[in-house]
């Protein structure tokens, strides 16, 4: 079977190589790649040495032989790529924030209606984690119950002298509910079965960089469908002395049982990542869930060959950046 083919367009996140390393593991082809600054192409290039270099994005929007763009663009230009490559009968995978401004969102959406492509965000904090997957399958088969609540935790390391001009720019990232919380809000979809959630309320706000006037350090959200309510904090403050760039947790409760996730780290002394633990009638169990395997690329490269929805259905793909654009609105509407 031919394999599916794809052009990696836009590389501003270092996120583009757990992208494209997702689609390898799947048996997709690297077809080229292409980047406005050389730092980035070059590194790129040195990564994936075999991949052509595109001299311009329009040679993988016009190459019939490539199916998917993936792109790490800039967030506040990842929606025109997306929308120009599903015009010219591209798939597109994105890094999140999909878009940054609920108008992109309603452009995106209407072009994929338009066109029947399938537009993907690859949330890595769900389907690049191995704990997250473990936990998905465990809800399926009623390990704890009917999910009620969902907490999550996304702290991050700032490394600041590293991070290109745009990151501190609000425009162009989005706020910090649009680009970290989108996960949580993914998350909180997936793990509940809602189609969409209530925004209840939410914050944002620099408590520590007076200097980056246009960052922000903490965010918070509260959400609630009629069954389930949910919690989201992300920052800023991953402080340097821990070993991992952000203690990622998430708390789930269900009607029998709860499971807590460490996804990148055991403050407590387990080694590696993918910590879950599991609390039922039975008692207490801890799974180590470094081996569990990780189906989205599987999953997309079958959606692009059969036009399936298995990887992620469409409309949560979309539901979640809707659910992070409205609170990053509110937020920064009360602030």
């Amino acid at each position: 079977m031919k394999p599916v083919r794809f052009a990696a367009v836009g590389l501003n996140h270092d996120h583009i190589y757990g992208q494209v390393n997702c689609l390898l593991r799947a048996g997709a082809e690297l077809a080229g790649y292409f980047a406005e600054e050389d730092d980035l192409a070059a590194a790129f290039g040195a990564r994936y040495p075999g991949a052509p270099q595109l001299d311009d994005r329009c040679r993988a929007l016009e190459d019939p032989s490539i199916d998917l763009i993936v792109s790490a663009a800039i967030p506040d230009e990842r929606a025109g790529l997306a929308i120009a490559a599903m015009r010219a009968g591209k798939d597109v995978m994105l890094d999140k924030p999909g878009m940054v401004t609920l108008k992109e969102l309603a452009e995106v959406k209407a072009v994929q209606a338009e066109t029947g492509r399938i537009l993907s965000i690859l949330y890595s904090e769900h389907f690049e984690n191995r704990a997250t997957v473990k936990a998905g399958e465990l809800v399926a088969a009623g390990a704890i119950g009917k999910v009620v609540s969902v907490t999550g935790f996304g702290p991050h390391r700032l490394r600041e002298a590293t991070r290109p001009a745009w990151f501190f720019e609000r425009r162009r990232y989005g706020g910090i509910l649009v680009d970290i919380a989108s996960h949580q809000c993914e998350q909180f979809l997936f793990f509940t079965g809602a189609e969409t959630a209530e925004v209840l309320s939410a914050s944002v706000a620099n408590r520590a960089h007076p200097d980056r006037p246009g960052l922000q350090d903490h965010g918070d959200i509260h959400l609630a469908t009629t069954d389930a309510t949910g919690f989201i904090r992300v920052d800023w403050f991953t402080p340097d002395g821990l070993p991992s760039w952000g203690d990622g947790r998430l708390f789930l409760t269900g009607t029998d049982g709860t499971i807590e996730l460490r996804k990148y780290i055991d403050i407590a002394g387990r080694p590696g990542t993918d910590h879950l633990f599991l609390t039922d009638r039975k008692g207490v169990t801890y799974i180590d869930c470094s081996q569990t395997a990780l189906p989205y690329g599987d999953q997309l490269v079958s959606d692009i060959r059969y036009r399936t929805e298995t990887a992620m259905p469409q409309a949560r793909c979309f539901a979640a950046m809707e659910i992070a654009l409205k609170a990053q609105a509110l937020a920064e509407a009360q602030s």
